[in-house]
């Protein structure tokens, strides 16, 4: 999506092996990291205050899964592309991690107030087809 829809380079300059480390992390790593983090915020983070629980839980979701993720996605990426993980880091994180902060908790919090824990990852994702282009465009421009 971030190359046509974006970056709009067309079919024949598509690259597919972008492609290919998107949908590799998304399938083997997001998923079934986002699967088990939000369990774990649903058993161990709950107060009495519904509201507390909320902003409980975006704060974590924030700080440990949001900063961890970014992380481990921008050096995974640099090292399936070959190049140095630390340097994209160092050109990109900070940035793309300021960007995470300005739309996803808002996201959060209405995912954990009104959707149930089944169908949270099913949320995550469909935000996701415009932050993963994001996230595409700034580890290909990094």
């Amino acid at each position: 999506m971030a190359q046509q829809a974006v970056e709009k380079v067309g079919v024949e300059k598509h690259n597919y092996a972008r492609t290919g480390r998107m949908a590799l992390y998304g399938g083997a790593v997001f998923g079934p990291a986002a699967t088990t983090w939000y369990k774990f915020l649903q058993a161990k983070i709950n107060f009495k205050n519904t509201n507390a629980t909320i902003i409980a839980r975006v704060l974590a979701d924030q700080t440990i899964f949001a900063s961890t993720n970014l992380f481990v996605f921008l050096s995974s990426m640099a090292y399936l592309e070959g190049t140095d993980p630390r340097a994209k880091l160092k050109s990109t994180y900070v940035e793309a991690l300021k960007k995470n902060w300005m739309v996803w908790p808002g996201v959060q919090a209405i995912n954990f107030k009104f959707v149930p824990l089944d169908h949270r990852v099913l949320v995550v994702n469909v935000v996701s087809l415009g932050w993963n282009c994001y996230l595409s465009y700034v580890n290909s421009k990094g």
